[in-house]
């Protein structure tokens, strides 16, 4: 009875029968084909690791791959680099009906890898939807509707607080540089006190957009020519102004000692001002 199992991710051992099996067919390869310097060294390498472990020897998937190539479905030498050591004839072997265990192992490894891949999509898928939901209620801000980021002018259209200085619009790939301020950090903060800054700026952020006097103004980002709305510009963001009951929430933060100014000039900015590792909370 063949089998295999798997104690480890990323690769596969073999049952015992299988291991004899498949080092047996490794030296009559290495005596009998025709084999290519890289070949011979990869045979000899795979026989080391199988002798010396045995049915405990870990084999990737590229290695599984390539002892699919070399010695053929089946775990013999392949049939048309294959001669005997008695006569120059090619030999023919039958053909079996059912599945190898070489094969068996290949398409073991790259189901594993296709279920990775689809844990990966669904932790990404999570987090997604805890940052959604993380931000709050969808607000609406005051303006003419604007569809693309590069319009600039006021926007009428459903938006998420992402920080305390970034927001993001419905239906946009990117997020919105509010300009002109900077609050902490709270996702890549550089003390424990910035994340608590952060925080608290990104909760005032959101009770302030609760007001019915909303209006975000896109504004051009301080970019060199050409770059508007690429990743060589704000990370791809998109730049504006948001304004409470008429007031910029930007000053409203900085004089609750939540931000600190942050003005861009031209298509330059100054270096990010982060001050805040150097406070005592």
């Amino acid at each position: 009875m063949q089998s295999y199992s798997d104690s480890k991710p990323g690769g596969a051992t073999f049952a015992l029968f299988e291991t004899e099996h498949l080092k047996a067919n490794i030296r009559r390869a290495l005596v009998e084909a025709v084999l290519s310097p890289w070949q011979r060294t990869f045979l000899s390498d795979v026989l080391s690791k199988l002798e010396r472990y045995g049915n405990r020897a870990r084999l990737s998937h590229k290695q599984l791959l390539k002892l699919n190539e070399i010695l053929g479905g089946n775990g013999t030498p392949r049939q048309d680099r294959v001669t005997t050591s008695r006569t120059t004839r090619h030999t023919r072997r039958p053909r079996f009906r059912s599945p190898s265990f070489l094969s068996r192992q290949i398409r073991w490894s790259r189901r594993r890898l296709a279920r990775d891949a689809v844990v990966v999509a669904l932790i990404v898928m999570v987090g997604l939807l805890y940052s959604v939901f993380e931000t709050g209620p969808v607000q609406s801000f005051l303006g003419t509707v604007g569809k693309s980021s590069h319009v600039m002018g006021p926007v009428d259209q459903a938006f998420t607080v992402t920080d305390g200085d970034t927001v993001h619009v419905a239906g946009e790939r990117a997020g919105t540089r509010l300009v002109g301020f900077n609050t902490p950090e709270k996702f890549s903060p550089q003390c424990e006190y910035e994340r608590k800054l952060g925080e608290r700026a990104s909760s005032r952020l959101r009770e302030l957009v609760k007001s019915p006097n909303l209006q975000l103004t896109k504004v051009p980002c301080a970019c060199p020519a050409g770059s508007e709305g690429t990743d060589a510009c704000n990370h791809g963001r998109s730049c504006g102004v948001l304004k409470v009951d008429g007031r910029d929430v930007g000053q409203i933060l900085i004089g609750e000692g939540l931000a600190v100014p942050f003005i861009c000039e031209g298509n330059r900015c100054p270096r990010t001002p982060r001050p805040w590792c150097g406070q005592q909370s």
